[in-house]
Formats: structure tokens, C-alpha cells, sequence
């Protein structure tokens, strides 16, 4: 338990901006258990679902402005610069090689403009949806499409390894595949938050098939993953699990 306290800890200075004590082998910790991105997942939903609290007082779109505050304030945006990196190689015509230098090119260019607004609109318009969904819904998914987000950083983490080094390769290339099992484990309790109605169940799902997305974008078009693409897995994730349960929810 002490090690996973650490590796908490460490996660959440990795995942979150949020305030916390630095210890000795806390970030080793947290580099040994993938378990803990989930955890934070967690953590990290329930506060973001705040602003919905204020729904039905408050004007849908103002809860829906708190809750894109609250995401970035909570997480930062560092994960949102995988975004537009990965948005500026795909505005690249060529090989490979091609598109990972545009990666670490200095210059913002309109692929990373366009990828990074797709992502913030995304995250606005879904909280903008759940603004009007009962209070359980609203929390239920804003949690699992969390949760979900970050199982996908675990199962990156325990799958792949990284095509350079840098802060995500040391993310990527720490975990065991044959610890892909515990963060599946720990988060699948995110799929009952809305029980009976599957709302909850589909965000994670959408999550996780989301995030999918620019995973295998990179395989095949960067020959492999890197710390942008892991950042990139966690912000595609996110709004993919939004939607897939605001779907959920309006047709159920």
C-alpha cells in the first residue's frame, strides 16, 4: 500500500497540476503501476463534474464553461500539445520521418490549431449537452469518460514502447504488458456510476474506442508512439467518451 500511495502521488503530479508533496520514488512508483492512471481518472472526474452541481441555477452554457475550465485547471495542458503535434504531422504530405519532424518543429502551424480547437470544442459542446441531463448522468459520465481517458494511457503505457526518448518515453516504456490487467480492473466500476441507464458504460467504452484513434493513426503513419501521441490518446479519449455518452443518454 505504501507503494501505491507513492505511485498515487507521482501520478498525480504527472497527470494532474494539482498541489502535492514530492517524495523520493514517488514518480518510480508511479512509473511501476498503471494501475494508477485510473485512480486518477477518478479523482480527477469527480472534480470536474463540480460545475454541474450548478446546473439548472446557472445557464447551461455557463456550466458547460465551468466545466472546460475545470478540466484544464485540473490537467493542465500539456497533454493538449501531443494534440497539436500530432495535428501538424497530419497536416504533412510525406514519409514518416516527415511527419515526426514536423513534431518537433517550434512552429505552430494550422494542423495543431485546428486538432487543438476540435479537442476544446469538444469537451465544451459535451459538457454543454450534459448541462441538461439529470445530475447522476452528467457526473456518471463526466467520471467514466475520465476514467476512460486515462485506462487508455495505461494500456499505452503497458503496450507500447516509444519511437524517442523523452518524459513520455520513460511513461511508455517502464510497464509490464502483463500489467495491463489491473487498470482494466479498477476501472471498470466507472461503467455502473449510472446504473440502470448505460450512459456511464458507453463513455468508458467511447473513451477507450476514442482514444484508439490516434494510437493507431501513429502506428501506421508515424511508425510508432511517443509521448504526443500519449498525450494526444488521453484528449481524444476524453471527448470521444463525452459524446458516446451524451448519445447514450438522449437515445436511451
Amino acid at each position: 500500500m505504501r507503494g501505491l500511495a507513492r505511485g498515487v502521488r507521482g501520478g498525480v503530479a504527472f497527470l494532474t497540476r494539482l498541489p502535492v508533496d514530492h517524495h523520493e520514488g514517488d514518480w518510480a512508483a508511479f512509473l511501476a503501476r498503471p494501475v494508477v492512471f485510473p485512480l486518477v481518472g477518478f479523482g480527477v472526474g469527480v472534480l470536474a463534474a463540480l460545475p454541474f452541481l450548478a446546473a439548472g441555477s446557472l445557464p447551461a452554457a455557463t456550466v458547460a464553461l465551468g466545466y472546460l475550465l475545470a478540466v484544464y485547471l485540473l490537467t493542465g495542458v500539456h497533454h493538449l500539445d501531443g494534440v497539436a503535434d500530432l495535428g501538424d504531422a497530419a497536416a504533412v504530405h510525406g514519409d514518416p520521418a516527415r511527419r515526426r519532424a514536423a513534431m518537433t518543429d517550434t512552429t505552430t502551424g494550422v494542423g495543431a490549431l485546428l486538432a487543438v480547437s476540435l479537442v476544446v470544442a469538444g469537451v465544451a459542446l459535451g459538457g454543454l449537452a450534459l448541462a441538461g441531463a439529470p445530475l447522476q448522468i452528467a457526473i456518471a459520465v463526466v467520471v467514466a469518460a475520465e476514467v476512460g481517458a486515462k485506462l487508455a494511457m495505461a494500456l499505452l503505457a503497458c503496450l507500447e514502447t516509444a519511437t524517442h526518448d523523452g518524459m513520455g518515453a520513460r511513461v511508455l516504456e517502464a510497464a509490464d504488458p502483463k500489467a495491463a490487467l489491473t487498470p482494466l480492473a479498477v476501472a471498470l466500476p466507472a461503467a455502473a456510476l449510472a446504473w440502470p441507464h448505460p450512459a456511464a458504460a458507453v463513455a468508458l467504452g467511447g473513451a477507450l474506442c476514442g482514444a484508439c484513434l490516434p494510437w493507431a493513426w501513429a502506428r501506421r503513419n508515424l511508425e510508432g508512439v511517443s509521448g504526443d501521441v500519449f498525450g494526444a490518446v488521453n484528449e481524444v479519449g476524453r471527448v470521444a467518451g463525452l459524446h458516446a455518452g451524451v448519445i447514450a443518454w438522449t437515445l436511451w
